[in-house]
């Protein structure tokens, strides 16, 4: 591949990382002002609107096949965003960052379980890790192994969010990558609506001030993020860009405690560690370490 392709490349996925780090500290902000549902409205309304605009005539028109199944990514896409920002009321956001990551670890597991096909070494060694490293992040050892309201939101997000990933590499291959996103940032705003609705909060009233952290989701951590991670996967390998994308945990985390004050203990940052370690195993199998392509090359 072309070197300075590659090296922008290497740039936008680490800028698409430190944007998803730092929308877990947005989304915080944002709940001051805003309930979950009215930050999921704005934030993928936001989005639709612009990727429509910029891309309307790549978009339109839609056959029926394109819409349904970027419905059923918008669906998981909901669940999964839902889920994590209802629970970001109740836990920190660098804890959330990092429970959000395990996604990459249960992709495979729920690979399996659609397809048949285990689960490398890798995979069960990072799994093992995984449920170690939430065990000292999350649980409190002092009392009765409580796991708190918001903790447990965030992991069924994650789960959501591997549901997303799957369902984005199987249909992806028959349909455009730009409708099917159009599809589902649509797909998740209205069903926000739905959702606001059956919570009783009445009708959506737009703003008229502490509006800097959604938009900043809106359209830097849904729509700018999505569409760089999506040009510069072209140009760098799959191997590679998951190491990058997965320093969203590690920004989350230090821009929380650094923007927010949140405390980390001793066992949090030991969790932390082990979880990072987790999804590294998970997404690389370690294939960046010069000694383990030294010996591929050799078999």
């Amino acid at each position: 591949m072309n070197n300075k392709k590659m090296y922008l490349a290497d740039g936008a996925l680490l800028l698409t990382a430190v944007v998803w780090g730092s929308g877990f500290v947005a989304t915080k902000n944002a709940l001051d002002h805003y309930s979950p549902t009215e930050i999921l409205l704005i934030r993928f309304g936001i989005a639709a609107i612009i990727i429509g605009i910029f891309f309307f005539r790549k978009i339109f028109p839609l056959k029926k096949n394109e819409i349904l199944a970027g419905m059923v990514i918008g669906v998981f896409l909901f669940l999964g965003f839902a889920f994590q920002t209802a629970g970001l009321q109740y836990t920190l956001a660098g804890k959330q960052a990092f429970l959000t990551g395990t996604n990459v670890i249960m992709v495979p597991f729920l690979f399996w379980f659609i397809k048949k096909e285990k689960p490398d070494l890798f995979n069960l060694t990072a799994a093992l890790m995984m449920f170690a490293g939430i065990a000292f992040l999350t649980l409190d050892f002092t009392n009765n192994l409580y796991l708190n309201k918001g903790d447990g939101l965030t992991l069924i997000c994650a789960f959501f969010f591997a549901c997303h990933i799957l369902s984005i590499g199987f249909f992806t291959k028959t349909y455009d990558p730009i409708k099917l996103t159009f599809v589902q940032f649509a797909t998740t705003f209205l069903l926000s609506g739905i959702w606001r609705i059956f919570t009783g909060e009445g009708m959506f009233r737009i703003p008229t001030q502490y509006w800097g952290d959604v938009l900043f989701l809106g359209i830097f951590s849904t729509f700018l993020a999505f569409l760089l991670q999506n040009v510069a996967q072209k140009h760098t390998t799959s191997t590679h860009a998951a190491v990058l994308l997965s320093l969203e945990s590690f920004f989350g985390s230090i821009l929380s405690i650094l923007l927010l004050g949140d405390v980390f203990s001793p066992k949090m940052v030991l969790g932390s560690i082990i979880i990072f370690a987790a999804i590294i195993t998970a997404e690389t199998k370690w294939n960046f370490l010069p000694s383990r392509r030294l010996g591929e090359s050799l078999e």
